[in-house]
């Protein structure tokens, strides 16, 4: 058999680490577009949660009309009282105003007639509702109230729909057009339908206009964090994706109560929030495009104008050749090649599982974090220091998730965190009602649990599947964690058949999901896969094929190993990932 001779001279494809190596990790640039995109993402803090205010329920209760001429004294009596251990004047009935009317001309004192006979009715003249704490809300305004009250969490439900389509086609038009097309993009098509949203004349325009806030708000998110990544240096990439998009997402929120303290009107909320757009036009002329995406689409030319640029900011000399012939011809023909399908999230027994988990873990944290989020107004206190406090306690949660994943195993210390999210959330059936002050320290202990799962769960992900899935699968996870979203807003309306249910849901889904985690393998000091062959196999789960070296291989590579008589000495450690199967 003939060997080809090998030339030695023939240069080699270097990968974009040893292309973009004279840059440096951090210098000026990278500090300036970490700071930039970090900033862009404020306005998702507060366009994502601004319901948890425009869309509260004032005080309310029937509106009685003036013309009946009736006494304070009657007036106060035409609300029915309804009993029970905290008992309150109804919001959706009262008694017959005929019946009222005839009983104030018989009786001056209303104190001497029984009102327990008394028939009632719906609100027919509809409500008054109480401006103690807001001018307008979308409920006040609209009276989702009484046998309309499904319709304020439905305007949520819809924002996260848009969010959904978002995550579905904003990765599609990122890769399509361009990581800073996208970006932009995605600012001016939610300044101007959140502008839009302002005027709107009822209800279900309102749920339009806001399904399409929840689809540009996604995008610009997924292009930010994905801009970030592809021009921050592997040592910063990290700290990107938790300190840097996460706090900033966490003081955006932080804004949110702040804004709604001073403008008690939902209208005039919304355009403060929709101008604040305009703020971020001129970040157009300091972020550039990712030279990463250049180069995959085959635009060498413009990714090497932003070498050199990213250079003379951060005062190194670029060399005077970036790219050789040869990897201009490798960067052509990968931009003529296709992806891998969806299909190979599925190909083996190991990813399937590993898909399935990751699925319901990502859906589960994401009931929990925006079920909490969107419950601060049904907390004990004052409205606008719970949604703060809410808001804070994100801070030290990236915090931690920052330093975990520097330092600890990804699968105990999610684990952990899941397991108290859900301990605490179940502890609170078993306070009493006299210290209510007591479940609200309860509730953000485990929304600050659930920020740092949440923050972790992202890095863990991308480091189970393989690169050749990696974008497919961690795509696939925030798609089913969106699902999650559309069913937060109406978890704590279940809190009308029992105050604690949920809860109770909440905690037993949180700390079933952390039970989960334990099944996925170890990542931490684990070299990325970049095969399907190469993943770590499933804990505690035996799948069918699965060889002694602890992969899942197929069967029939198995019995062509015994045939041939070859002994594979089992792996361990690191080596299991460097294994070529």
């Amino acid at each position: 058999m003939e060997v080809a001779a090998v030339d030695a001279d023939v240069p080699e494809v270097r990968d974009y680490e040893e292309i973009t190596a004279f840059l440096g990790d951090w210098g000026p640039f990278q500090k300036l577009i970490f700071l930039l995109l970090s900033v862009s993402i404020f306005p998702n803090g507060f366009t994502g949660l601004s319901i948890v205010f425009v869309g509260d329920v004032p005080d309310h209760r029937c509106s009685i009309p003036a013309n009946l001429n009736l006494s304070e004294a009657w007036m106060n009596r035409t609300i029915p009282l309804v009993p029970g251990d905290d008992p309150h004047y109804s919001k959706c009935s009262r008694y017959r105003l005929d019946v009222i009317v005839n009983l104030s001309e018989t009786f001056p004192d209303p104190d001497l007639v029984n009102m327990s006979g008394v028939e009632q009715e719906p609100c027919l003249d509809g409500w008054e509702y109480s401006r103690e704490q807001y001018i307008s809300t979308i409920v006040s305004e609209w009276d989702l109230v009484c046998n309309d009250d499904w319709k304020s969490p439905f305007s949520v439900l819809m924002f996260f729909a848009g969010v959904l389509v978002g995550s579905l086609f904003s990765g599609q038009l990122s890769d399509k057009f361009g990581r800073k097309i996208a970006l932009f993009g995605s600012m001016a098509v939610q300044f101007v339908i959140s502008s839009l949203q302002v005027f709107s004349p009822n209800w279900e325009i309102f749920c339009l206009l806001n399904f399409l806030i929840g689809l540009g708000r996604t995008s610009k998110y997924i292009a930010a964090f994905v801009l970030g990544t592809e021009l921050q240096g592997k040592p910063i990439r990290i700290l990107f994706c938790t300190l840097g998009v996460c706090i900033s997402y966490a003081i955006g929120y932080m804004l949110l109560p702040l804004f709604a303290f001073f403008i008690r009107s939902w209208r005039m909320l919304l355009l403060a929030f929709s101008f604040s757009g305009l703020l971020y036009i001129p970040l157009w002329w300091f972020i550039p495009e990712s030279p990463r995406w250049l180069m995959l689409n085959g635009r060498s030319k413009e990714a090497e104008e932003i070498f050199r640029y990213i250079a003379k900011k951060n005062g190194v000399m670029a060399p005077d050749v970036l790219f050789s012939d040869l990897e201009i011809e490798d960067m052509k023909a990968k931009s003529t090649k296709s992806h891998n399908p969806i299909i190979n999230l599925v190909k083996t027994c190991n990813i399937r599982v590993i898909t399935i988990i990751s699925i319901l873990l990502w859906m589960i944290i994401n009931i929990g974090y925006y079920g909490l989020s969107l419950n601060t107004p049904n907390l004990h206190g004052n409205d606008y220091l719970n949604c703060f406090f809410s808001a804070a306690i994100e801070i030290p949660g990236y915090i931690a998730s920052w330093l975990f994943l520097r330092r600890l195993s990804r699968r105990f210390t999610l684990t952990g965190t899941l397991l108290l999210a859900g301990a605490v959330l179940l502890l609170i059936q078993f306070i009493p009602s006299a210290i209510s002050g007591l479940v609200t320290v309860l509730v953000m202990t485990g929304k600050l649990a659930i920020t740092c799962g949440y923050a972790m769960i992202y890095v863990y992900t991308a480091e189970l599947y393989p690169t050749a899935v990696r974008n497919t699968g961690v795509g696939m996870s925030s798609m089913a964690s969106r699902l999650g979203s559309i069913v937060s807003p109406y978890i704590f309306y279940l809190g009308f058949y029992h105050e604690n249910l949920p809860y109770i849901l909440l905690g037993s889904f949180v700390a079933l999901s952390g039970i989960l985690v334990l099944l996925l393998p170890e990542t931490f000091n684990h070299p990325l896969p970049d095969t399907i062959e190469q993943m770590q196999n499933i804990k505690r789960f035996r799948c069918r094929g699965v060889h002694k070296n602890h992969f899942c291989i197929s069967k029939k590579r198995n019995l062509n190993t015994v045939e041939k008589g070859r002994k594979i000495k089992p792996a361990t450690g690191l080596q299991q990932n460097q294994i070529s199967l």
